[in-house]
């Protein structure tokens, strides 16, 4: 019998916190949705990465003592691409994705992000895939191309471009989510999200400013400047620092089907708040892709390994 290592002491304590950030995380999509129309994806990332950073920097003087700790410069530089990558290219593409496509169509894609997560891992050689994984992948492939036809073929190219965005988007915080994971057991989530979140952000900040500051900001109500508050400092901020700590306690693999748990939650949350519609051949491909990702993940035990 193979031997196991023995569970995480945190391990059901995260399986939770997983569970109710996917509910948060699929309310987001809705939420985002708004924001953007009033503000403008710019002026959302705008508002985002000055935020975030200042919320990294006193979360690393609170837990740390240190507003700037001490790293080596190698670590460092590491830490900027993770965080170039994490937040710059993911956050950046996301946000505009969704701009242009709809809130569930963005969950829906974004959900292909364990395939990603494998095929890094197979890279990586961390992980072999098997026959079975394989032929979920190429099932999810197929399910993203069904989903995607009905706006293809009707020419919404708006649409359909910004779910190929998301699709590029969702690889980025695969990478994200695999390179950051020896990073967080080494240093811890705090450091880990505190540096890539302040080196990260800077490219999208600078980026964003000129655009931003032509946001309607005077015209925002008590609300949308909660909504804002909300989806910037709870499903961001916190929301990523969850994730690296779920990460570190169940293990990326175990973590990542987690994922695919989020476009029902969104698309309930898009048809209750935001009145969106969705044909059955979306329905159908939004199933295939589901499968083939539940596929993918779970056909690790599966022993008929690829030669």
């Amino acid at each position: 019998m193979p031997h196991r290592a023995p569970p995480h002491r945190h391990s059901q304590l995260a399986l939770t916190v997983a569970l109710i950030l996917i509910v948060i995380w699929g309310a987001n999509f809705t939420l985002q949705k708004h924001l953007f129309n009033l503000l403008s994806p710019a002026g959302f990332l705008m508002a985002r990465y000055i935020l975030m950073p200042l919320c990294a920097l006193l979360l690393m003087r609170w837990r740390l003592g240190h507003w700037l700790p001490p790293l080596p410069r190698k670590d460092l530089l590491h830490m900027a691409w993770l965080g170039f990558a994490g937040h710059s290219l993911h956050v950046g593409m996301v946000s505009y994705g969704i701009h242009w496509s709809t809130a569930f169509s963005s969950s829906v894609i974004l959900a292909c992000g364990p395939i990603f997560t494998l095929l890094i891992l197979q890279y990586k050689g961390f992980e072999r895939l098997t026959m079975a994984q394989v032929a979920g992948v190429t099932l999810a492939l197929g399910g993203v191309l069904m989903f995607l036809s009905d706006k293809l073929l009707s020419g919404n190219w708006r649409a359909g471009g910004g779910d190929l965005v998301l699709l590029v988007a969702a690889s980025f915080f695969s990478y994200y989510t695999v390179a950051a994971k020896p990073v967080m057991e080494r240093y811890g989530p705090v450091l880990t999200m505190g540096y890539t979140t302040l080196l990260g952000g800077l490219p999208l900040l600078i980026w964003s400013v000129p655009l931003g500051l032509q946001a309607p900001w005077a015209q925002l109500d008590v609300w949308a400047w909660v909504g804002l508050l909300w989806s910037v400092l709870v499903s961001a901020f916190i929301g990523w620092l969850a994730w690296g700590w779920i990460n570190t306690v169940r293990g990326v693999a175990r973590t990542a089907p987690l994922m695919y748990l989020m476009p029902p939650m969104a698309g309930l949350f898009a048809w209750a708040w935001s009145g969106e519609h969705y044909t059955w051949t979306k329905i159908a491909g939004a199933g295939v892709i589901l499968l083939g990702v539940a596929l993918a993940q779970y056909a690790g035990q599966i022993k008929w390994r690829l030669r």
